[in-house]
This record gives structure tokens, C-alpha cells and sequence, in this order.
């Protein structure tokens, strides 16, 4: 019972810190919106040893459910903890991938804000250098790109 008990205060360890991971990124979106860059590395760093931290206890768990008797060939942990009967822990386990995928959300969400930043920064640059006056279009991977006098809209 040991293994489960370590299991248990694993999961729960994991539901926190993905719960503070969320709020984390929660702030980043705050200050990408408002361009409060400098604020961002510290962030940056609290993400960093969380993900660490959780990347550390992934491994412990999967020790532990080798313990209980899981095979990592025979499927999803969480399938194994299903069929085992393990009901407190089968819920700790779903309230953990629920989480996860809402911080994968939101990482995801600032992510593309930092890309619409990165391009806004580009064009800037581009304005600066004097080569804002080149046309652009929409490439195949939907990425503006300049058009020069090599590149060829029709042919005859």
C-alpha cells in the first residue's frame, strides 16, 4: 500500500503545481498583451523549475506503477490504475491530465501571441530599414513573404 500512498501525494503534488503552472501562464498572457517584456523572464524561470519539477515526478510515478505491477508496453497508465480498482487514484490521475492539457492550452494561446509579436517586431524592422515598401503575399504555409522581382504570379 506504500506505492499507492506514494502515488497518491505524487498526483496531488501534480495537480498543484499544474494548477500554479496555469496561473503562471495566465500572468505571461497578461504581460505579452501588455508588452511588459521584462517581466516575462522571471516567469520564464518559475515555468522552467516547475516543468522540471513535474518532469521529476513523471518519472517517479511511472517507478512507482512499475512497482504495483504496470508494464509500459501494455498501454496508458492510466488504463492500468483504471482496471486495477484504484478509484481515489484513477480520479487524482484525471484531475492531473485535466491540468496538463489546460496548461498545454494556454502555453499554446501565448505562444501565438508571442508570434504575432515576433511579426509585428519584423515589420517594424523591415519600416526602419527601409524595406517596408516591397509588396507581400501569403506564402503556401500562410507566412507573408516578400515579393521580388524573382518571384513569378503568372506565366503565359
Amino acid at each position: 500500500m506504500a506505492a499507492i500512498d506514494d502515488l497518491k501525494q505524487l498526483l496531488n503534488q501534480d495537480v498543484s503545481d499544474l494548477n500554479q503552472l496555469a496561473l503562471l501562464l495566465d500572468e505571461e498572457k497578461a504581460k505579452l498583451k501588455s508588452s511588459d517584456i521584462g517581466a516575462i523572464e522571471p516567469l520564464t524561470q518559475q515555468k522552467n523549475s516547475m516543468l522540471r519539477h513535474i518532469r521529476e515526478r513523471a518519472k517517479r510515478k511511472i517507478h512507482v506503477l512499475v512497482e504495483m505491477g504496470y508494464r509500459p508496453e501494455h498501454g496508458e497508465p492510466s488504463r492500468f490504475i483504471r482496471s486495477a480498482g484504484l478509484s481515489e487514484l484513477t480520479s487524482l490521475w484525471q484531475a492531473a491530465e485535466t491540468a496538463l492539457n489546460a496548461c498545454h492550452q494556454r502555453n499554446r494561446v501565448n505562444g501565438r501571441i508571442i508570434s504575432h509579436l515576433q511579426n509585428r517586431l519584423t515589420r517594424l524592422t523591415d519600416i526602419f530599414r527601409g524595406s517596408a515598401g516591397q509588396a507581400k503575399l501569403y506564402g503556401s504555409s500562410g507566412q507573408q513573404t516578400s515579393v521580388g522581382q524573382r518571384n513569378i504570379l503568372a506565366s503565359a
